[in-house]
């Protein structure tokens, strides 16, 4: 595969100068929105067979009520009234209306609606006020590349994807795997979003799985952990303030109801405002992040009881409810507009679902996880960058409150450098791997990324997350290895029926890598950057060499690493922490139906993980079984 020209700027679009690295999948521009004329900011095309939609929802909550007694300006600030979604899903790009760009099918905003007060929520959280506004003026017109309530996908997608198969595969057809209905049963997924995050703030990563066959429902929680989010209330009856204080509990100041609408900032410790950081000495403010875990639970579980409603075809009834329509606040004229419902019935699978989420997101699903007598819909979780003082300690009871489940944990490579963090998330995975039922657990870094880097916010501001944070990796290269290696754990742990739906990604071996112990990786290889930066940003070292030429400063590199003796890079594009064993992954493979001929492969990539150590009890793995065509390792090098 060739490789992208240098850059000094890495990170930056169209540029992927990590050593070796491989060039990000192709992502041809849809129209001149995508153009490099447009003076905006663009999101780029997902690169899975289907085209994907998206739809917005906010209903009335079934349960409002009110988590703990924390208020802010005179009420309470952690009420659940509304839950707001955007539903991401694959459509049909064969469409007639789709074909000939019917306006009925607009495409959302990223940034939401009204575009400068969300801006402005976005300075607040960010501590600079309106000077955010200026800020975000490129990503004000940035739209997703996606089709608002176009009609969901009938068809059995080719085993092709744009990158081998270009633009073409998404107005084709495949045949349906043996046994299989005519219309596929999309898996679903549940994305709950990390501090400062919006709905769309991760709209590349549920894109990208809805364009490879799954359902993908972000929530837009109001815990006061978004910069900014609007509670809209029907004028009366069902979702109405009288209705919601009559029956939740809940209060409202006067101002707001006059207005009808609410504005939900990010909420601050009060005493502790940065209790996020690493050097954070008080801890974290727990009554707070614990209702707001608590809040978020209920959030999922209301968004969990609509897509039932859709699945079992009353969609009519949740549009009905709909608050995400003309003449409510942050709404757009289109609402729920021109969806043809009878197409859902049946078309969502509500079992097996996977949690997936970011940050104190990922603390979010951890703790889903650990409740499966809640959320017994609940299969594996996929986290992303887990912020771990977030979470809640386990019950001190063995058999309660534990991971019983499969699990992927991918952190990025600034998170990897915070010690404590890290040893919690490494336990996570071991605490699923664990008990008398182990599951297939996966742990891993991505070399060169930064928190951000599985958010939308690298790709669009890349030179930002460049050069003042130090992100070496291609910002949609780094989307496709958490796409790829997400998809390859489902391909895993998914029912054979339903990872049938994903057939068309390609299998890089990300999770069978050899395992790498970070206290073994040679400094030399590492960006870890000095105490004061940890989880915040990497380090470039001889900086300013390295952006005037990238290709000499490697020489250069090079020759000192031999000068001095110091081992070579392995240009890994990840580092493998921890993976299951072979028994547990076959148990669970087996269990879900799978092939035995895959299961062989898979297993015989595994044995390592836990049975095979080095005289200092670190794991070790042999070389791939190419016999059995196990994946080689990915090359690249996200070290300067």
């Amino acid at each position: 595969m060739g490789r992208t020209p240098s850059h000094p700027k890495l990170g930056g679009e169209g540029t992927a100068d990590v050593p070796r690295a491989k060039d990000p999948k192709a992502r041809p521009p849809r129209g001149w929105r995508d153009t490099a004329f447009f003076p905006g900011r663009t999101l780029p095309t997902y690169t899975g067979p289907y085209t994907v939609a998206t739809m917005e929802i906010e209903v009335p909550a079934r349960n409002p009520q009110v988590f703990s007694n924390i208020k802010r300006n005179g009420k309470h600030a952690l009420r659940l009234e509304t839950c707001l979604m955007t539903i991401y899903y694959p459509s049909n790009n064969s469409e007639p209306n789709l074909q000939t760009n019917d306006p009925d099918y607009s495409r959302e905003l990223w940034l939401g609606r009204p575009r400068v007060d969300i801006a402005k929520g976005y300075g607040h959280f960010a501590g600079i006020g309106s000077l955010a506004v200026p800020l975000f003026l490129p990503a004000m017109f940035t739209k997703l590349p996606a089709y608002r309530n176009a009609p969901v996908a009938k068809h059995w997608a080719p085993r092709a994807n744009v990158k081998n198969g270009g633009l073409k595969v998404k107005n084709e057809t495949g045949s349906a795997p043996d046994d299989a209905p005519d219309e596929p049963c999309f898996p679903l997924i549940i994305f709950s979003h990390g501090l400062g995050g919006t709905r769309t703030m991760y709209s590349s990563v549920c894109g990208e799985f809805a364009s490879y066959g799954f359902v993908v429902c972000a929530i837009e929680h109001r815990d006061g952990s978004g910069p900014r989010s609007f509670v809209n209330h029907a004028t009366s009856g069902e979702g109405s303030m009288a209705e919601r204080e009559g029956d939740g509990g809940v209060d409202h100041v006067p101002e707001d109801k006059e207005k009808g609408w609410e504005a939900i900032d990010y909420l601050f410790p009060l005493d502790n405002p940065w209790d996020t950081s690493p050097h954070n000495d008080k801890g974290v403010d727990r009554e707070l992040r614990d209702a707001q875990i608590a809040l978020r639970m209920a959030e999922i579980d209301e968004a969990y009881t609509v897509l039932e409603e859709i699945c079992n075809g009353d969609g009519e009834p949740v549009a009905k409810r709909n608050l995400r329509q003309k003449g409510f606040k942050g709404s757009t004229s289109h609402g729920m507009e021109g969806i043809d419902w009878s197409r859902w019935k049946n078309r969502i699978r509500l079992d097996h679902v996977t949690a997936a989420g970011h940050s104190f997101g990922a603390a979010t699903i951890i703790e889903m996880l650990r409740h499966h007598d809640r959320f017994h819909y609940v299969s594996q979780g996929i986290v992303y960058d887990t912020w771990g003082a977030g979470l809640k300690p386990p019950e001190s009871e063995p058999t309660q409150h534990r991971i019983r489940a499969p699990l992927l944990a991918i952190n990025s490579e600034a998170f990897t450098y915070w010690p404590s963090n890290f040893d919690l998330v490494e336990s996570l995975v071991r605490e699923a791997q664990d008990g008398p039922d182990p599951k297939p657990s996966w742990l891993l870094t991505l070399r060169g990324t930064i928190h951000v880097s599985q958010s939308d916010f690298s790709i669009i501001y890349p030179h930002v997350c460049s050069l003042l944070l130090k992100m070496v990796a291609n910002p949609k290269r780094a989307l496709d290895l958490n796409i790829n290696a997400s998809m390859e754990f489902l391909s895993h742990v998914l029912p054979k029926e339903m990872s049938e739906v994903s057939r068309a990604y390609q299998n890089e071996g990300l999770l069978e890598s050899q395992v790498t112990s970070l206290e073994k990786v040679p400094q030399n290889q590492k960006l870890e950057p000095r105490n004061e930066w940890i989880a915040m940003r990497l380090k470039i070292r001889h900086e300013w060499l390295f952006r005037i030429s990238p290709t000499l400063f490697r020489k250069i590199r090079q020759l000192r690493n031999q000068q001095k003796g110091e081992q070579p890079d392995s240009y890994d594009e990840v580092w493998l922490h921890v993976k299951p064993s072979a028994e547990a992954i076959d148990q669970h493979m087996q269990s879900m139906d799978k092939n035995p001929v895959l299961r062989e492969r898979v297993t015989q990539a595994m044995p390592a993980a836990r049975t095979g150590r080095d005289d200092e009890g670190e794991p070790v793995d042999p070389p791939p079984n190419k016999e059995l065509g196990a994946p080689e390792s990915t090359s690249v090098n996200p070290d300067p």
